[in-house]
């Protein structure tokens, strides 16, 4: 049968009497509305699911403060991932939180090198709300609807099949059933997208013998917080109704940290994990690293390789190079329906669109090199922002709406040209975080002579004052043909056009 949740009572928070709907529905419409981050709404959907009981809410302040320095709910329950509401409402009378509390205790750093702890700073906003929730109905998905399952139906799909040991390697070890859950929320930047990763478990399940495994998704919001995370992992895997939980090599790991190191210790979540073993009932299964042996074309864990034997290993970072190169990936890494998946998603360079990103101040000549430019400033502030000024902020918000617009460009493969006049490098780098997602970007600033600059040293981070560009251009010492000649050479050298 199906593990006890966690807690003991499966928390379904959606209301199903019809009288009472109707009454929250109609108070709902009184109340001040927050728009939710995607982060809050994977979070959300786990607590009304179930998925995170014993939660009810998002945590209070006592919670919240329990759980960052306890590991615990205040009444003693294991828990060990804060779980709150951020929002724009500095006049609530509720938590204020203490970021580097919070980094510390649970990231185990205040080192922004951390995705959470980046997350943390720059993502969270400044007012935290928590509370009980119930909801009327489900947020709606449009991808992949028949695996996506709450707690409950995970639990009565399992009744269905009649299984009774949750967990092809460690399901043989343990005579059990695999229970595979495909995270679907937010993951580390620059992870594999989840369609693509959906797909390449559905190309993977025919492998597994007939009726061992069932594949359902999970819309969680990992926070890559190593030792802590797995156990919280280990508590939603018990909500869903698992026996098993299998921990792998640095699980939930985030890399390396602001000195080069790794966060984490590469089994110190295994070791977490095996501590609270008793008090989760649930049965850990470790998991160590395989390697390729080459002379016996078989993969082993790490562990157990005889000295001296020859062995090979792809690591996630080199995968992500050779898919986004075009360079080989061997057959022994994976089956080729997987490799096949991963290429589509991933094309090589000549195949991805790249974004030339000509920032200067008006009247460099930005205009001039972008002849054929698809998002001249100009332009954008009058069709997509006309109703934005130009104070900081506002400067910031349009240059982001270049940037989605980019990203979008890039990401359908084209060859997207734009010419703002972006002056500050934080909202340049975003742009360049949106359209590094999708394929090349080059930042090309064209260069107003200083002495025509009164405010030139005056302002950190202006345009071409003291950021890094790709290229440094300036029309009053070079000719247009000869600047659009070094974009060229730039895009041949990368591999996006010209012949590989």
């Amino acid at each position: 049968m199906a593990n006890p949740p966690h807690g003991g009572i499966l928390k379904d928070l959606y209301v199903r009497d019809e009288p009472i709907q109707a009454q929250l529905q109609a108070e709902a419409e009184t109340l001040p509305y927050v728009t939710l981050t995607e982060r809050q709404l994977c979070d959300l959907e786990l607590i009304l699911n179930g998925g995170f009981s014993p939660l009810e809410g998002f945590l209070t302040e006592a919670e919240y403060i329990s759980v960052v320095n306890t590991n615990r709910l205040p009444d003693g329950a294991l828990w060990t991932i804060p779980i709150y509401l951020d929002i724009d409402r500095a006049h609530l009378d509720s938590l204020g939180p203490d970021r580097a509390v919070e980094a510390e205790k649970v990231y185990g750093a205040n080192d922004q090198a951390h995705p959470a702890v980046h997350y943390l700073f720059n993502n969270t906003k400044d007012t935290f709300v928590g509370g009980k929730v119930q909801a009327v109905n489900p947020p709606q998905h449009y991808d992949y609807v028949a695996i996506r399952r709450s707690p409950a139906e995970v639990r009565a799909l399992f009744k269905k099949l009649n299984w009774t040991r949750l967990t092809v390697r460690a399901a043989r070890m343990r005579h059990a059933n695999v229970l595979i859950q495909p995270v679907v929320g937010l993951t580390k930047p620059g992870d594999i997208d989840h369609f693509t990763r959906v797909r390449v478990y559905q190309a993977i399940m025919p492998k597994y013998p007939n009726g061992m495994a069932q594949l359902s998704l999970l819309p969680l919001a990992m926070r890559m917080g190593g030792p802590r995370e797995a156990v919280w992992h280990a508590i939603i895997r018990k909500n869903f109704g698992a026996t098993h939980f299998i921990v792998g090599r640095d699980h939930a790991g985030p890399g390396k940290n602001s000195q080069g190191e790794d966060f984490y210790g590469p089994y110190e979540a295994q070791d977490l994990v095996l501590q609270y073993r008793d008090e989760l009932d649930i049965e850990v299964v470790p998991f160590q690293m395989l390697t390729y042996l080459p002379d016996t074309d078989e993969y082993q864990p790490i562990n157990e390789v005889p000295e001296g034997t020859k062995t090979l290993n792809i690591s996630g970072t080199e995968l992500r190079r050779r898919l986004k190169t075009g360079a080989p990936i061997p057959e022994w890494f994976s089956y080729p329906e997987v490799v096949r998946i991963l290429r589509e998603a991933n094309p090589p360079r000549d195949k991805q669109g790249f974004t030339v990103f000509l920032t200067g101040l008006h009247a460099s000549g930005k205009e001039a090199i972008a002849a054929v430019s698809l998002l001249l400033g100009e332009t954008i502030r009058s069709e997509l922002s006309s109703e934005l000024g130009f104070t900081r902020r506002e400067r910031d918000i349009n240059v982001g709406r270049i940037g989605f617009v980019a990203g979008e460009l890039t990401r359908a493969g084209a060859a997207c040209i734009a010419a703002p006049i972006a002056p500050y490098d934080a909202a340049r780098q975003l742009v360049k975080q949106q359209v590094s997602k999708a394929g090349g970007f080059y930042l090309v600033h064209v260069a107003t002579p200083l002495e025509d600059v009164p405010i030139a040293g005056e302002i950190k981070g202006f345009t071409g004052i003291d950021d890094k560009a790709d290229l440094v251009a300036d029309v009053t010492k070079t000719s247009i043909s000869q600047i659009v000649h070094e974009i060229i050479l730039l895009l041949e050298r990368d591999g996006y056009i010209g012949d590989r």
